[in-house]
C-alpha cells in the first residue's frame, strides 16, 4: 500500500480527490432516510447516487491503472480500461436520466415527448464517432468510446442536471430559502463540470487560470458533492413540515369532532322546523296559485321556499360530521368514485382541458356516495377557480400501501394565511353567498371515517393541488386487526 502511494504524483492526487468526491456524494445520498418523502427529488435521487458510485469508481479505476501500468500485462490493462470506459458511460447516462427527472417538474409534457428523442441522438451519434476506428478489442476502440461518451452522454447529461437543478430549486423556494441556493449553486457549479470535465482534454491548462484543468474538474467535484449534500436537508424539514401538520390536523380533527357533536343535534332540530315551514309553504303557495292572488305573493312565497330548501342542505352538511358508520363500509375501486363524480360534474367542465391518469390500483374499503361527495366538492372548487376555464389533472396510484389521489388545477390559487384554514367550518375565500364553507370540512371528516389524509397545497396565481391518502382495503383491515 505504501509503495502504492509512493509513486502518486500531485495530478494523481487530484484524480484521487476527484473520485473520492463523487464516492462520497453517492454514499451521501445512499444514507439519507427519504423514505415516505412526496419530493420529485426523492424520487430520482438514486440516479444521482448512481452517476456518483460508478463515476467515483471509474476515476479510481483509472488512478490505479495508471499508479501500476508498468506492474501489469496488457490483457490486465485492456481489462480494466474495458470496465472503466463501461463505468464511465453507464454513470453518464445516470446523470442524464437524473437531469430529465428534475426537468420533468416543470416541463413534464417536453420532457416526455423528447427524452427517448434526445437518448436515441445521442447513442447513435456516439455510434457514428466509433465506427472505423479499430477492433473492438483495441484501446484505440476503448480511448475513442470514452472520448465519445464524455462529448455526447456526459455532455449533455451535464447541462441537463445543470438546467434540472436550476430549475428545482425555484420549486422548493417557499420551502426552504437556503435549501433552495444551495441546489442553484449546484447546478451552476454542474455547468462548468459539464465543459471542464467533457469537452476540455485532460492535462490542458486554462489560459486565463494557469492551472491543470484537473484540478478545475477536482474542485467542482467538491463543490458539488458539498452543496448536494446541503441540499438533502430539504427532507428533514420536510419532514418537520409534516409533523407541524399533523399536529394542525389532529387539533383540527378534534374540533371537527366536537363540532359534529354539537352539529348533529342542531342540525336535527333545525330540519324539523324547516320540514314544517316547508309544507305550510307549499300548501300557502298552492292555495294562492289556485286563487288566482297576486303574481307578486306567489314569487315572494317561492323565494321563501328556495331559501327553505337551502337552509336544509346546511344542515344536512352539518350531520355530516357526526355520522361515522364504518360498518357501512364496502370494498369499492375509488377509481369509479371519481369517474362517477366527473360524470356528474360534465355539464360545468366545458372550459376545462381535463387529464386522467387514473392507474389501476387495489380496492379500498369505503362509502362510495361519500367518496363521491368528496371528489364532487374538491373538483367543484378547481372548476370555480377557474371561471375563464384552465387545466384540471386527476391522478390515482398506488404508494406504500395507500392509495394517492391528486386533484390540481391552475387556477387562482389560495394564499399560505388561508391554507392554514381551509378545512375548518364555515371558512370560505367565496364571496358572500356564493358558499357555505362546509365542503372541505365534510371532505376532511369523510376521508377521516376512512382512516384517509387530506391535504391542500397552493401558489397564489398557479393553481391548487388536493392529494387524498387512503389505505388498501388490506393495509385498512390489517392496521384495524392491529388496533
Amino acid at each position: 500500500m505504501l509503495r502504492l502511494f509512493a509513486n502518486i504524483n500531485p495530478i494523481h492526487f487530484l484524480y484521487l480527490l476527484y473520485g473520492a468526491s463523487f464516492l462520497f456524494l453517492g454514499v451521501s445520498i445512499a444514507a439519507k432516510d427519504m423514505k415516505g418523502s412526496d419530493l420529485k427529488l426523492g424520487e430520482s435521487l438514486w440516479l444521482l447516487s448512481s452517476f456518483g458510485f460508478l463515476h467515483g469508481a471509474h476515476e479510481w479505476l483509472e488512478l490505479g491503472t495508471w499508479i501500476e501500468g508498468k506492474n501489469l500485462s496488457y490483457q490486465q490493462i485492456f481489462t480494466a480500461e474495458a470496465v472503466s470506459a463501461g463505468l464511465l458511460i453507464l454513470s453518464f447516462i445516470f446523470l442524464m436520466q437524473f437531469g430529465f427527472a428534475l426537468i420533468s417538474v416543470v416541463h413534464e409534457r417536453w420532457v416526455e415527448s423528447f427524452k427517448a428523442a434526445i437518448t436515441a441522438c445521442l447513442f447513435l451519434i456516439w455510434l457514428l464517432y466509433l465506427m472505423n476506428h479499430g477492433s473492438l478489442i483495441s484501446m484505440q476502440f476503448l480511448k475513442r468510446a470514452d472520448i465519445g461518451a464524455r462529448y455526447t452522454f456526459g455532455f449533455v447529461g451535464g447541462l441537463l442536471t445543470s438546467y434540472g437543478l436550476i430549475v428545482y430549486s425555484r420549486e422548493i423556494r417557499p420551502m426552504s430559502r437556503s435549501v433552495s441556493r444551495r441546489l442553484h449553486y449546484a447546478g451552476i457549479i454542474f455547468l462548468f463540470y459539464a465543459f471542464f470535465a467533457r469537452i476540455i482534454s485532460s492535462g490542458y491548462t486554462m489560459p486565463l487560470v494557469p492551472v491543470p484543468i484537473e484540478l478545475l474538474r477536482g474542485g467542482a467535484a467538491v463543490f458539488i458533492t458539498y452543496f448536494i449534500s446541503q441540499g438533502l436537508n430539504i427532507f428533514d424539514i420536510e419532514t418537520r413540515k409534516k409533523i407541524e401538520q399533523q399536529a394542525r390536523l389532529l387539533v383540527q380533527a378534534e374540533k371537527l369532532s366536537s363540532l359534529g357533536q354539537l352539529a348533529a343535534g342542531i342540525a336535527h332540530e333545525i330540519n324539523k322546523r324547516l320540514t314544517n315551514a316547508s309544507l305550510g309553504g307549499q300548501t300557502l303557495k298552492n292555495k294562492f296559485s289556485n286563487d288566482g292572488a297576486d303574481s307578486d305573493v306567489v314569487e315572494r312565497l317561492s323565494a321563501v321556499e328556495k331559501n327553505i330548501d337551502r337552509a336544509s342542505v346546511i344542515a344536512q352538511e352539518l350531520l355530516q360530521f357526526s355520522r361515522t358508520r364504518e360498518k357501512d363500509f364496502l370494498p369499492l375501486d375509488i377509481n369509479s368514485a371519481i369517474s362517477g363524480s366527473l360524470t356528474l360534474l360534465q355539464y360545468k367542465l366545458r372550459n376545462i382541458v381535463l387529464t386522467q391518469d387514473l392507474t389501476s390500483v387495489p380496492d379500498i374499503l369505503g362509502d362510495p356516495m361519500k367518496l363521491e361527495q368528496v371528489f364532487i366538492n374538491i373538483l367543484s372548487n378547481s372548476i370555480e377557480a377557474m371561471p375563464e376555464g384552465g387545466e384540471l389533472f386527476i391522478g390515482s396510484r398506488l404508494k406504500d400501501g395507500m392509495i394517492e389521489v391528486r386533484i390540481t388545477d391552475t387556477g387562482c390559487g389560495v394564499s399560505a394565511e388561508s391554507q392554514l384554514r381551509v378545512f375548518e367550518p364555515f371558512f370560505t375565500t367565496k364571496d358572500i353567498g356564493s358558499g357555505t364553507g362546509l365542503g372541505l370540512s365534510v371532505s376532511y371528516g369523510i376521508i377521516r371515517q376512512h382512516h384517509g389524509l387530506i391535504e391542500l397545497s397552493s401558489k397564489p396565481g398557479q393553481g391548487t393541488t388536493v392529494t387524498i391518502n387512503i389505505p388498501t382495503k388490506e393495509r385498512y383491515e390489517k392496521d384495524t386487526y392491529r388496533g
